[in-house]
Parts: C-alpha cells; structure tokens; sequence
C-alpha cells in the first residue's frame, strides 16, 4: 500500500468528493476515482458508498481512514527530521501530554531550546495517559507526560520535579463545599465523575478501599475543562487534580483536597531503545539540564 494512495484516500475523506479531492490534489477526476478503486481492489473490500451528491466511507472506510492518518502523520515526522542542513540543529519534538501543572517544567526547557535553536519546531498533544501511550508507541510522539506509575518494561522516563494534588471539584453551593478537605465517606453516595485513565482508578480504588467502579459514576471525561462545566451545572462531583481550573473570583467553582491526601508524581517517557532526531535528544538533554539546575537550588 503505498504512501500516496493513502493521502488521496485521506483527502477524498476530507472533501466528501472525488472532484472536490481531485482539485485539491491537482489531478483528474478520472485518474483519482481509478486510483481509488486500485485501492479498494488491493484490499478487497469497499471503502466508499458513493452517493449522487457526496461520497461517505463504510465502516471499513472508517478504519482505514483512523489508520492511514496515523501512518502518513509517522510518515511526514520522520521526513521532517532528515534532509536538514548539518550546521544547525532543526526538526520537530512531538510531545504529549494530560492536564498538569508540570506542563510548565516542559514549556521551560521549550524555551530555552528555542532560544539557542530557532529551528525547532514542537508540536503538542493533550490526551490522557491511555491515549499518550498508544501514540508513543505508534512513534506519533516522541515524549509524554504522565501520572505515576510508568511501565518500567516499556519506557525509559525521568520524574519530573513536580507533584499534583488529588481532590474534588464542586460548587461553591454543594453540601461538601464548607469542609477543608474530603474523606471517602464524604463521597460513597454522591454522583462523580472520574477521569477515564487506568492509572487513575489504580488510584482511587486505593484511596476509597473499594473499586472504584462499585461507586456511583455519573459520567466520564478525558480532559477536565468540559468536566468543569458539567460540575457547575450540577451534575457531579469531579475528581481531578488542582489548579488545572480557576476557581477564584466570581467562579461558581471550588476544588477541595482528599483527605488522607493522595498526591499524583509526574514522569515523562519515552520508549525503550528509542532512536531520538537531532532536535529530539537536545530537548532530553535541555530536561535533565533543567532537572539538575532544579535539584541543586533546593
């Protein structure tokens, strides 16, 4: 299967048209639908159910298209980082990353990587745990942030100098909201809604002595702003972590500690016998350059 057939594929997708996709590809409409059928042919199975206005994708389709979007965003980082003039280091970092204050850590040896080499181009992506571990070991990303612990046998990691406090977002109103922090009594019957990490229920399940699963989930999420704004309608009780939302101010929002307190370590990793880019091992040097200054101004 080859390269091409799979951004045309992806752009037929895209535009919902072979002659919308042809134009955007700079081809004929007829060497494109023949191309695509090519493709069908080679994998013996429909992608397209073409309609008399727009083309949709089979379920097939579907996956391929999931597929074919991670193949050729592997494709176009790997190209990005050769071909590169040798007096001056370039290239792209792809990093991802949950929502943590030791973000802040990354953006500081971002900058100062930037500073030296202008080059560098880095790209961002926010998931949770789950989702930065399938990417990096697609070799989408290089890098990622997440909450301990780390899969020793498939990662190499440094722990960052940063710990996340465990508690509840709730409104202001709610009848927990006077407490100064929150035991697991206080929330055997009340509606939560809990971040969807694996490493995450590890966690709580230890916190609360039972499975977490056995409590009364009200909903889901992966990134906490949207969680936020079903806490403030009154939807639930949010476990998270602190200060990823504003809760001072006019906000109807307050967040309080758990009590016995469970504080969430950081790590970023990468995959073993990783073989880095150019731009890719300055920034893990720029990491543990930083890590060190951290360590001896304590």
């Amino acid at each position: 299967m080859e390269i091409r057939l799979l951004r045309y594929f992806i752009a037929v997708a895209n535009q919902q048209s072979i002659s919308g996709a042809a134009k955007h590809l700079h081809l004929s409409q007829p060497t494109l639908s023949r191309q695509l059928s090519e493709l069908e042919a080679e994998l013996d199975t429909p992608l397209f159910i073409r309609g008399n206005r727009k083309i949709t994708l089979t379920a097939e389709g579907m996956f391929l298209l999931t597929k074919a979007k991670e193949i050729v965003e592997l494709v176009d980082k790997t190209e990005a980082n050769f071909n590169q003039p040798t007096e001056f280091i370039s290239g792209e970092i792809y990093i991802g990353g949950g929502e943590t204050k030791a973000m802040q850590f990354i953006a500081k040896a971002l900058k100062h990587l930037t500073h030296h080499y202008p080059a560098i181009q880095f790209h961002l992506y926010s998931g949770n745990a789950d989702d930065i571990m399938e990417k990096l070991d697609n070799g989408l990303l290089d890098f990622g942030v997440v909450i301990e612990p780390t899969d020793k046998q498939k990662y190499d990691y440094l722990h960052l100098p940063a710990t996340d406090v465990w508690g509840v977002l709730m409104r202001k109103d709610s009848p927990l909201a006077d407490k100064q922090s929150i035991q697991p009594s206080d929330l055997i019957d009340k509606p939560l809604l809990i971040s969807r990490q694996t490493t995450v229920d590890n966690e709580l399940t230890g916190w609360f002595g039972q499975d977490v699963k056995n409590l009364s989930i009200t909903g889901t999420y992966n990134l906490l702003y949207n969680a936020a704004l079903m806490v403030e309608e009154g939807l639930g009780y949010a476990l998270c972590l602190d200060k990823l939302i504003n809760t001072s101010g006019d906000s109807n929002l307050c967040f309080k500690p758990l009590n016995p307190d469970l504080h969430a370590g950081l790590n970023i990793i990468w995959k073993k016998h990783q073989v880095f880019s150019n731009a890719a091992r300055k920034f893990l040097e720029q990491i543990r350059n930083n890590m060190e200054k951290y360590t001896h101004n304590e």
